[in-house]
C-alpha cells in the first residue's frame, strides 16, 4: 500500500509539473517570431529616397523618380508592387538597369538570356543590386529557367530585398523544380512563416510542394524521374553541358544501382529458395506473368559508357537497354518502365546542341 501511495504521489507531482509548464510552453508557441518581415511602404520608400539623394540622376530624372513614391499612395501597395516601383526607379539610374528592366518586360525569345555581369559590381549599390536581382529572377521563373533562377538569388537573404516573399518562393520553386528537395523544404519552411498573409498563389504552391515532397524519397523511381524529366527541360532550352551531363550521368548511375539492388534480390531469393528445397530448384515457383523474361540473364547492369559531348548519352544497345527495362518492369508499374523507354527513345534521337556554359 505505501509502494502504491508513493507512486500515486509521483503521478500526481508530475502531472502538477506539467500543468505549471503548460502556460510557458502555450505563450513560447504564441511568442514564435519569424525569421524574416516584410518592409511597409514607409521603410522603402524612405530607402529609395536615400538611395535617389546619392544618385547622379538630374533634376528632371530625379523629380520623375519621386513622382513614384508619394507619402501617402493612392492604395495600398503589396511588396510585389513596391518591387516594382523601385525597379522602375532603378532603371532611371543608367542604361544598363533600363535595359534589363525592359527584358523583364518583354516575352522570352531564347534560348540565351541576359547575363547583368554588372549586378556584381561593388560600384552599384546593395539596394539596387539585391533587388533588381530579384526582379530579373521573377521573370526567368515565368519560363522555367531555374537555374538562371537561382545563380541570381540563390544567396540572397529576406532581409537584403523589398520583397522578401517573392524571393523565397521562386528559391522554393526553382530547387522544387531542380529536383533539390532539402533546399525547396527550406525556403518553403521559411516561407511559411508567414502564411496568414501570403499572396495566395503563394500559399496554394507552397501548399503542394510540402505534399509534394512529403512522398518523395531519394533514389526513388519517383525521384529518377523527376531528374529525367528536368533533363528535358533543359534540352529544350538548348541545354547540353556540362552541367546537363552531371545529371544525365546522376540518373545513369541511380538506374546501375536501382537494376544491381534488384538483381541482389533476385539472388537471395534464388539462394533461399534453392535452401529451402535441399538444393533442387522447384517447378512452378515462377508466376506465369514471370514467363516472358526467361531469357534474361543475370548480371544485366548496364554498361557505364563515355556521355561525351552530345545528349545521345540514353542510346544504350538494344539488348542492354531491354535487360534493364525488364528489371524495372518486373518490380515496378508499367508507366514506370513506359516512361524509362520513352526517355530513352527520346534521348537516342536528340541532335547535337551547342554547349552551354
Amino acid at each position: 500500500m505505501d509502494a502504491l501511495r508513493d507512486i500515486r504521489r509521483f503521478v500526481l507531482a508530475a502531472c502538477c509539473g506539467i500543468a505549471a509548464l503548460a502556460p510557458t510552453m502555450a505563450f513560447a508557441q504564441v511568442d514564435f517570431e519569424a525569421s524574416w518581415d516584410a518592409p511597409t511602404y514607409p521603410v522603402v520608400r524612405e530607402e529609395v529616397l536615400a538611395w535617389l539623394e546619392q544618385s547622379d540622376l538630374n533634376r528632371v530624372e530625379a523629380a520623375s523618380v519621386r513622382k513614384l513614391w508619394p507619402a501617402k499612395p493612392p492604395e495600398e501597395l503589396d511588396s510585389s508592387q513596391m518591387l516594382d516601383l523601385a525597379a522602375a526607379s532603378f532603371a532611371a539610374s543608367s542604361e544598363d538597369a533600363a535595359k534589363l528592366v525592359a527584358t523583364c518586360n518583354a516575352a522570352y525569345k531564347g534560348p540565351a538570356v541576359a547575363e547583368p555581369e554588372w549586378l556584381a559590381d561593388a560600384e552599384v549599390p546593395l539596394l539596387v543590386r539585391h533587388n533588381l536581382r530579384l526582379y530579373y529572377a521573377r521573370w526567368l521563373a515565368q519560363y522555367g529557367l531555374y537555374d538562371e533562377v537561382l545563380h541570381q538569388i540563390g544567396d540572397l537573404r529576406p532581409d537584403e530585398v523589398i520583397d522578401p516573399a517573392s524571393l523565397l518562393f521562386y528559391q522554393m520553386v526553382a530547387y522544387h523544380q531542380l529536383v533539390q528537395p532539402d533546399e525547396a523544404r527550406s525556403a518553403m519552411v521559411q516561407l511559411m512563416e508567414h502564411d496568414d498573409s501570403l499572396p495566395r498563389r503563394f500559399l496554394q504552391v507552397a501548399q503542394l510542394v510540402e505534399r509534394d515532397l512529403a512522398g518523395l524519397e531519394d533514389e526513388s523511381l519517383d525521384h529518377i524521374a523527376r531528374r529525367m524529366h528536368d533533363i528535358r527541360r533543359r534540352l529544350a532550352y538548348g541545354r547540353a553541358g556540362d552541367q546537363v551531363q552531371k545529371i544525365e550521368q546522376g540518373v545513369l548511375d541511380s538506374l546501375d544501382k536501382m537494376i544491381k539492388d534488384l538483381e541482389d534480390q533476385q539472388q537471395q531469393q534464388q539462394q533461399s529458395s534453392s535452401s529451402s528445397s535441399g538444393g533442387q530448384p522447384q517447378q512452378g515457383s515462377q508466376p506465369m506473368q514471370d514467363s516472358g523474361l526467361a531469357e534474361a540473364k543475370p548480371g544485366m547492369q548496364a554498361e557505364r559508357r563515355d556521355i561525351g559531348d552530345k545528349s545521345g548519352w540514353g542510346d544504350l544497345p538494344p539488348k542492354e537497354r531491354e535487360q534493364a527495362l525488364q528489371q524495372i518492369g518486373r518490380e515496378f508499374p508499367a508507366h514506370y518502365r513506359e516512361l524509362v523507354e520513352q526517355y530513352f527513345r527520346e534521348l537516342a534521337n536528340e541532335q547535337a546542341m551547342p554547349a552551354d556554359k
